[in-house]
């Protein structure tokens, strides 16, 4: 089964390749069946690897080349796969929750004209992400990390007759090519230090090397700012939001499988160059503690369903970002896990009800809808009590767990697991919010649009993502609890090299264990917290059905408008740089390039007009040059004394 792996990545490409290529030949609904079985098919192969792996022991990594790609003398790189527990669980997220998302495009996007292309774009995406992940080294993981850059372009542009869409895809596109610089540096390091770019290799090479430890922040650093990228962290973020512009299905598919994971999972894979760069790991939950505190603050004020949903993803990445500076790195891949079902769940959800309103995305022009699409309704309200970290929900164990490594941290960890405690009470805020004022609040709805549930292929997708939602958390359960730690002997084999490494560097940063009674009051604080939200949250939208905070005066004009943080991009980067194109194209390209080179051509143009003079096609005229000539010839010999 594992020498077949290589079909999970080809199905996709197959799938993308036929529905590209036929796009205009063949029927839509068949369209949509190739391209969610060539995600769905991937899927059970991988399920039916852990018999094979048997992933809960301490099995080597599996690796299946396929051929050899790069050789430049004594540089060697293949195009070939790593089966690990990591790259396993990592395809199991996106070929599972990818299929979902496909069988749900099936219905969302029934009737569009672009219908077979766009199923063409996700299985495009699906083979990039898959690359990323599976891959034994970093040229093709940077592989894969480019093509989801260009499937995400494709797929948040994929409406281009509108240019909000095309900008979007365009924004996306180039803010991740800022973060791509930091992965080809700090590739170029590894490759300087460690002699290879195999991981499996590099492992071994910079445990040899001593001295690595010198360098290990630097081209941790390097990372991060690739990681910042891909999955939306200060300062790198603004991207995600404008990702909206394409439709539903691709705002679930990016924001909770696919792309914005990347980077988290970059981290893990390369967990033996950040746990010898402690300061680095600092920045780095620095930097998540501030996002997920950021982001969350800018949802409580917006009023497009998806854009809320999409502050969230940030928010949230914030937190997986957090667990991965505090080298709590299961408790960041669990998030990512728990995450994956609850956003892919919230979108698909929130696609619902786009769907049930003719594609109205204000939610102040939604209300009283729990009544008429109970599924919908349902499946979102489970959705949201997992985000805001209810018990017993997913939510609740993952975020729990970061909050409870963060507290144990470091001596800065009481500040950092603060931070996040307040993030997750705005988390459940505005989230709560978006729930009374869509599903329970007053009727605001154009009475024109025949409200409506979406059809099966839609709903059985939430209902399947809303059982993950609700029973995943149980995988890694607290001490006070069930004391289930599946994950922490899962990820055993693939984090237990770094760690000695670290620890025989003296540059791991020991977590202190918390007593019982310490780690219960922890986690039912963050329920409390999360409960003060629900219920300010219901007493302000739903008992009041208050306006206070929709009047945007003041620090909420601030909030509803992003901190402004677009505008002052626009100002210190866009505008500066659009003024020096101009002065570099309508003044030295026009005035001092181009009259240069005109010049050129122009001085030979003069030289050719005076030498066509001389052919002018008399026979007097050449005697008269054949004497002249003659004559400088003989002059030419007299004066030498000839």
């Amino acid at each position: 089964m594992l020498d077949l792996f290589p079909i999970v990545v080809l199905l996709p490409l197959l799938g993308f390749l036929h529905n590209g290529l036929l796009k205009d030949r063949i029927p839509h609904r068949f369209a949509g069946a190739i391209g969610t079985l060539a995600v769905f098919i991937p899927f059970l192969i991988t399920l039916g690897a852990f018999n094979e792996f048997n992933p809960m022991e301490r099995t080597a990594p599996h690796l299946v080349p396929v051929f050899d790609w790069i050789v430049i003398g004594d540089f060697k790189t293949s195009f070939g796969y790593q089966i690990d527990q990591l790259s396993l669980y990592m395809t199991l997220i996106i070929t599972g929750i990818g299929s979902l998302i496909h069988l749900y495009s099936m219905g969302y996007m029934k009737g569009n004209k672009g219908y077979n292309r766009f199923f063409a774009y996700l299985n495009l995406f699906i083979f990039c992400m898959l690359n990323l992940v599976l891959s034994d080294n970093l040229v093709l993981t940077f592989l894969g990390w480019e093509g989801v850059g260009l499937a995400s372009y494709l797929l948040i542009g994929f409406d281009y007759d509108k240019s909000s869409a095309a900008e979007a895809g365009m924004k996306a596109f180039i803010l991740n090519r800022i973060g791509d610089v930091g992965f080809i540096l700090g590739t170029g390091f590894l490759f300087w230090l460690g002699g290879s770019l195999q991981y499996l290799t590099l492992q071994t090479n910079l445990q040899e090397l001593g001295a690595f430890s010198e360098y290990a922040n630097l081209v941790a650093l390097f990372f991060f700012i690739a990681a910042m990228g891909k999955s939306a962290q200060i300062p790198l973020y603004v991207w995600l939001p404008d990702a909206m512009a394409g439709p539903t299905p691709v705002s679930a598919l990016i924001h909770a499988a696919t792309m914005v994971t990347a980077g988290v999972f970059l981290i893990v894979r390369l967990n033996f160059v950040f746990l010898l760069a402690p300061d680095t790991s600092f920045f780095i939950a620095c930097i998540g503690a501030l996002t997920a505190l950021f982001a969350a603050t800018i949802g409580v004020l917006q009023n497009d369903i998806k854009k809320i949903l999409a502050y969230s993803t940030v928010s949230q990445l914030g937190f997986m970002f957090l667990a991965m500076g505090s080298m709590s790195y299961v408790a960041g891949l669990f998030h990512l896990m728990t995450h994956a079902f609850f956003k892919a769940l919230l979108f698909l959800g929130a696609g619902s009800v786009i769907h049930a309103l003719h594609h109205e995305q204000n939610i102040k022009h939604m209300g009283k809808l729990f009544g008429k699409i109970k599924t919908t309704s349902i499946t979102f309200l489970l959705g949201t009590l997992a985000i805001a970290g209810f018990f017993p929900f997913a939510g609740f164990f993952s975020k729990d767990l970061i909050l409870e490594k963060t507290y144990t941290y470091g001596a800065f960890g009481s500040i950092l697991w603060t931070v996040g405690v307040v993030a997750a009470f705005f988390t459940s805020f505005y989230m709560f919010r978006l729930v009374f004022v869509v599903f329970f609040g007053k009727d605001n709805i154009d009475p024109h649009h025949k409200v409506h549930e979406s059809p099966w292929t839609m709903t059985l997708p939430l209902i399947l993502l809303a059982v993950g939602a609700v029973f995943a958390g149980f995988l890694q359960t607290p001490h006070f609890f069930l004391h289930i730690d599946t994950l922490e002997r899962y990820f055993a084999p693939v984090l237990e090299r770094g760690f000695q490494l670290a620890g025989q560097s003296g540059t791991l940063v020991e977590h202190s264990e918390l007593a019982h009674d310490v780690e219960f009051s922890l986690a039912a604080f963050s329920v409390v917290i999360a409960s003060i939200g629900l219920l300010l949250a219901y007493f302000l939208y739903q008992r009041k059905q208050s306006q206070i905070l929709e009047e945007h005066t003041g620090f909420r004009k601030i909030l509803f408008h992003k901190y402004y943080i677009d505008e002052i991009y626009d100002i210190i980067f866009v505008k500066p740089y659009v003024f020096v194109s101009k002065i570099v194209a309508y003044h030295f390209d026009t005035k001092v390039l181009d009259r240069f080179f005109l010049g050129i051509g122009g001085s030979f143009g003069v030289i050719a007009n005076g030498l066509r003079r001389l052919q002018s096609g008399f026979i007097g005229d050449y005697a008269l040059y054949v004497v002249l000539g003659t004559f400088c010839i003989l002059a030419y010999l007299l004066t030498r004394g000839v």
